[in-house]
């Protein structure tokens, strides 16, 4: 079984290596005839007025190509693969991918090493998200390093090949998101940063959120990640594409580095290596905490992910805690005010920057107003009276903010964040005490098809359904007779072919990859075949582990407690993590089914004291179930360590291989 420590890892990292195809060619289909009709209607000269600018954006400053379309891990396993993106260099799209969406695909595919200002740059396509490097005096300050260790370390190479070889001297990251962080290990080393050589800026409660949104349910996020980042579809014109936001998530070695200098007010002002950078904070925008950046000498602004090139997520897929939209609006208006009237260039973390005084401001104004009529209309059509599926189908952006490819749905869709401030501002429950207590959906799935006849008399009915074009209908009838029952391969098949032709047609790369890989599992035997997440992914890193402080510790081992182990039982023992910079001590307490924990406390009444040294405490404590062996060869123990062996093994161990189309 594998260790604690390695899914903790996979939890932060959401990440997986991809898989290879589990699905022949020959069982996906090609587009029907309305999906060649609605993939081939889209005019994107009215669409998307500024598709001429974005595209000398995107490639204005191009300084050097990557020397390869693939990046290895040092076993020789690929961690980034875009050559089966070749097909992105046709003029057309093809009718199995959303015009839209195949446009933004080439735009991301354009990678690199990029100009930005005199001493700013940029290296895009070798992770989802791009690394920008800012030029001091004698060395670089790099923001938002990336995903995974060779993917940064890549792409620092290239810099050095291009521009000359300097020392990093500080690593900034924007957000707690790990696509922004985890490869640090490819541009500086924790020792560097220990001896000062290299200082770690972020917003301040970066490790806090880093932890409660990738760790506290990061098996089910890792889970719904395959799906929203298609990590186990072939890359082809019937696979995956793009996210939207970038090419697509680089899957090698993760490390974290904790930030030694905190941001902890807009105005905040630092100046490293003759560098000056003013801060704007902006929690409960993109991320719950996050930062801008403003550049005075090089008048440039750096908006983090609060301001990409598409509609972003109010609520993502993968799963999040709800974004706020009216604080997006009102920070990206407060970046205007303070920034815009002097701003020259404004660079994201994402795709690729916009030029000119007039573009920025513009894009910032746009956007502001987009986040901003989500939130008031969707709360205009609540106070109206309408549910969460009513209204998420009844707004659409007015012509004046939708002909911007900065507001299409390449990533973010309008349906899904009417649904988010919704249930920012209401819950789930739509107020109808119909809905009160819902039908658990296997056993309702069973009577519900009973009430229509049975499956076969249903199923004929789907196939003329389908035909129609009625593809979200035949998705939705026929998912309910394969949760009434699983073996029902014709079924499972209809309902993989109207999630397919679902998927060809989404303008949104999250979408299309989520329709796909859904269908790629009910054509397959089962999860395991569409890749086992819990045995894909890197080792675990000391770095990230280390990260983890002792009171999230205990919180995850209270989120892992099975109450049926639990039950009856009440365990106290005392907890000592030993360190050079001081030992921390807590109390734990097992009792009524709860795990508590109670930090800088000792009692002398506990049934054991367990002392070790803290790294090695940790990860013991979050093994699956560790042994007493094991516990002997590094921990000092007084008392009846019985019951802390007792109590360890109270604790499941999560794997993010469950079903999601299946029940």
């Amino acid at each position: 079984m594998k260790c604690l420590n390695t899914r903790l890892l996979l939890c932060l990292c959401a990440l997986l290596l991809i898989a290879s195809p589990v699905v022949a060619e020959d069982q996906r289909n090609d587009a029907t005839s309305y999906t060649r009709a609605i993939n081939t209607a889209e005019d994107l000269s009215k669409t998307w007025q500024n598709l001429n600018d974005d595209i000398e954006y995107a490639n204005r400053g191009l300084l050097a190509a990557p020397d390869s379309q693939i990046i290895l891990n040092a076993a020789g396993k690929p961690v980034l693969d875009v050559t089966g993106l070749s097909y992105l260099q046709n003029n057309t799209a093809p009718l199995t991918v959303s015009a839209g969406l195949y446009e933004q695909a080439r735009l991301n595919s354009i990678r690199g090493l990029f100009q930005v200002t005199d001493t700013i740059y940029q290296v895009r396509g070798y992770d989802v998200s791009v690394m920008s490097l800012i030029k001091g005096e004698t060395g670089w300050i790099i923001i938002d390093p990336l995903g995974c260790t060779e993917s940064a370390g890549v792409a620092l190479d290239l810099v050095t090949k291009k521009l000359g070889e300097y020392p990093v001297k500080a690593v900034i990251y924007t957000h707690p998101h790990v696509d922004h962080c985890l490869g640090v290990g490819g541009v500086t080393t924790q020792e560097k940063v220990d001896s000062g050589e290299v200082i770690v800026i972020a917003p301040e409660g970066f490790m806090e959120h880093l932890v409660s949104e990738n760790v506290y349910a990061g098996t089910a996020m890792k889970r719904r990640s395959i799906y929203m980042f298609g990590l186990t579809l072939p890359v082809d014109e019937k696979g995956f594409v793009d996210l939207g936001i970038g090419t697509m998530m680089a899957s090698g070695s993760m490390t974290l580095i904790p930030p030694t200098r905190d941001i902890t007010h807009t105005g905040q002002t630092v100046t490293i290596d003759g560098v000056e950078m003013v801060f704007q904070l902006t929690p409960g925008t993109e991320a719950p905490v996050e930062m801008n950046i403003w550049f005075p000498q090089e008048k440039a602004l750096c908006m983090a992910e609060n301001c990409v090139g598409a509609l972003h997520n109010i609520l993502t897929i993968r799963g999040a805690q709800v974004r706020d939209p009216l604080s997006w609006s009102r920070y990206l208006d407060e970046a205007r005010q303070l920034y815009g009237g002097e701003a020259g260039v404004m660079f994201t973390s994402h795709n690729w920057p916009r030029f000119g005084n007039e573009a920025v401001v513009e894009t910032l104004e746009i956007q502001r107003d987009m986040y901003r009529y989500l939130h008031d209309q969707t709360l205009h059509l609540i106070n109206r009276g309408y549910t969460m599926d009513e209204l998420s189908h009844m707004i659409t952006l007015p012509d004046s903010l939708r002909k911007y490819g900065y507001t299409h749905e390449f990533y973010g869709t309008v349906q899904f964040a009417a649904k988010a401030v919704y249930q920012k501002y209401l819950g789930f429950y739509d107020g109808n005490p119909t809905h009160l207590n819902n039908p658990d959906p296997v056993g309702f799935s069973s009577v519900l098809i009973e009430y229509m006849g049975g499956a076969d008399a249903v199923i004929p009915r789907l196939r003329e359904d389908y035909q129609k074009g009625m593809y979200q209908e035949v998705a939705t009838i026929a998912g309910y007779i394969v949760y009434s029952d699983p073996t029902n391969r014709e079924a499972r098949t209809i309902q993989a072919d109207a999630l397919e032709q679902l998927g060809y047609q989404s303008v949104s790369g999250p979408y299309r990859n989520a329709y796909l890989t859904a269908a790629q599992e009910l054509r397959s035997t089962g999860v395991s075949e569409s890749g086992d997440a819990s045995t894909q992914g890197s080792p675990p890193a000391l770095g990230l582990l280390s990260a983890l402080s002792p009171d999230q510790v205990f919180e995850y081992l209270a989120i892992r407690l099975n109450p049926e182990r639990a039950d009856g039982e009440d365990i106290l023992v005392n907890i000592i993590m030993e360190s050079p910079e001081g030992n921390t001590t807590a109390v734990v307490h097992l009792k009524n089914c709860v795990l508590h924990a109670w930090m800088g406390t000792y009692d002398g009444n506990a049934s054991a004291t367990i002392s070790g040294e803290k790294t090695a405490m940790k990860g013991y404590l979050l093994q699956g179930r560790p042994s007493k062996e094991k516990l002997m060869g590094f921990a000092t123990v007084s008392g009846d360590v019985d019951s802390f062996i007792r109590l360890m093994g109270m604790f499941d161990t999560f794997t993010p291989d469950f079903p999601i189309v299946l029940p």
